[in-house]
């Protein structure tokens, strides 16, 4: 929807952050945490760096239909492969500060264990390809921008069930646009 005094798009609501981070376990026997996905609201916590969440936010969420998913590297390829990054804001501490919200359970995330090449689609932007060799034919294959829509609808299904009749909750307290 375009905004009637600049002409950009109003933010929507019920979007999602996609971020790739360092594996972590987060208890003894659970299954690596390579992948995390929170609502687009949990930018707006307090105890993530102010106003670049805010900043991440506003440029996350607009132009976007509810529901979608939006990979951090989706983000940078928008900001001119990331040269824009430092009018927006310090993502690097953004998404630290996410993940330490996620551990203290601050807010939900949909943790995921991406294996590597789902997780590489999703950390390169949107019109990216990636080579990868198969062992099993011994040959390379490329993958595109089909194959990262297709992790991205798959990670959409596991959302869907884990918010089965429960949004992911973006804390408390958040702070005003």
């Amino acid at each position: 929807m375009p905004d009637s005094q600049n002409g950009l798009q109003q933010p929507v609501g019920e979007v999602y952050l996609l971020f790739a981070h360092e594996a972590y376990f987060p208890w003894a026997g659970a299954r690596e945490v390579n992948t995390s996905l929170v609502a687009a609201a949990s930018l707006l916590h307090p105890h993530v760096l102010q106003p670049d969440g805010m900043h991440i936010y506003d440029r996350l969420t607009r132009g976007r239909r509810p529901g979608e998913i939006v990979p951090l590297a989706t983000l940078t390829y928008e900001l001119g492969g990331g040269a824009a990054w430092p009018k927006v804001g310090d993502w690097q501490t953004v998404t630290r500060d996410l993940l330490r919200l996620i551990g203290d359970g601050g807010c939900d995330a949909l943790s995921l264990n991406l294996p590597a090449r789902a997780r590489t689609l999703v950390c390169c932007g949107p019109h990216s390809t990636v080579r990868a060799y198969d062992l099993a034919s011994r040959e390379y294959r490329t993958y595109g921008p089909a194959d990262r829509i297709e992790v991205l609808v798959s990670i959409g299904k596991e959302l869907a069930r884990v918010e089965a009749g429960c949004a992911l909750w973006p804390g408390d307290n958040l702070v005003s646009r």
